[in-house]
């Protein structure tokens, strides 16, 4: 008879995204946002908390691989399209976010975090320690949600004061993440021994040996990965040419207007004034 994986009930975990959850459906302002938001709080719940959320930490990486991909697919542009433009524009204000937000949104930047953040979320030294403490844990989630963060931005074009790529581009932009994405999936498929010591228990509890869990994350990553943001990618292609949007043009918002002159303000205020003036 299989073990079962007992029961962690992660109090400060559940009390700390419940209260994320809160405040953050109080900034909305929309059914379609909070709809969003609800959506993506839930997900995050569901793939963090016992049992799903224990498997991923310290049993199988076929589980972590679901877990990830629910996150960065699905709960990080969830979130992000929850949030009104008028509240983006709010939180990412202050001189550095605002000076963050025009670095991380360029495609190349993102890609490149994306790659080095999101493949040192998943070296064995990091498994292991978020397998072998709770708090370890919790912050390797909290590198994978903001990976999910910088890896929709330039595809959404949400933030305001940015540059937004024209539906050609962001297609593409989509397409290149999704091979970004599964960086160490062949590793895992080809290798030929379990790279995860601090993941155990495959065999009792899922009836697969580590090697077998492993292989399979491979496979999990690359189809989870790809048919979902291709199909994103296709989505946003044929939309625009549907609709008669010009393939290279991207949209001017109000809050883009307030963030130009907003650092217009701050230049001029900068700048050292003539000798003379009052």
């Amino acid at each position: 008879m299989r073990a079962l994986l007992p029961y962690q009930a992660h109090l400060p975990e559940l009390v700390a995204l419940l209260g994320a959850g809160f405040a953050y459906l109080r900034v909305t302002t929309t059914r379609r946002q909070r709809t969003r938001g609800v959506a993506g709080f839930a997900a995050l719940v569901g793939v963090t908390m016992w049992p799903v959320g224990d498997l991923a930490a310290s049993v199988s990486l076929t589980v972590a691989t679901v877990q990830r991909l629910v996150i960065v697919l699905f709960v990080a542009p969830m979130l992000l399209l929850g949030l009104s433009p008028s509240t983006l524009a709010r939180f990412s204000r202050p001189r550095p976010l605002d000076a963050a937000s025009q670095v991380v949104t360029q495609p190349g930047v993102a890609l490149a975090i994306v790659t080095v953040l999101g493949t040192a979320t998943l070296t064995t030294p990091v498994v292991d320690w978020g397998a072998s403490h709770d708090v370890a844990r919790d912050v390797v989630l909290l590198m994978v949600i903001v990976v999910g963060f910088v890896l929709w931005l330039p595809a959404l074009g949400v933030m305001p004061g940015t540059k937004r790529l024209s539906p050609t581009a962001r297609a593409a932009y989509v397409f290149v993440s999704s091979l970004v994405v599964t960086s160490l999936s062949f590793v895992w498929i080809f290798a030929r021994h379990s790279l995860y010591p601090g993941l155990h228990h495959q065999q009792a509890l899922l009836g697969m040996t580590p090697l077998l869990d492993q292989q399979l994350a491979g496979f999990v990553s690359k189809l989870g990965c790809y048919l979902p943001m291709w199909a994103v990618a296709f989505t946003i292609f044929s939309r625009a040419d549907d609709q008669g949007i010009p393939m290279e043009d991207s949209p001017l918002h109000w809050a883009d207007v307030e963030r130009a002159l907003l650092r217009a303000d701050r230049r001029r205020a900068k700048a050292p004034r003539p000798r003379g003036s009052n």
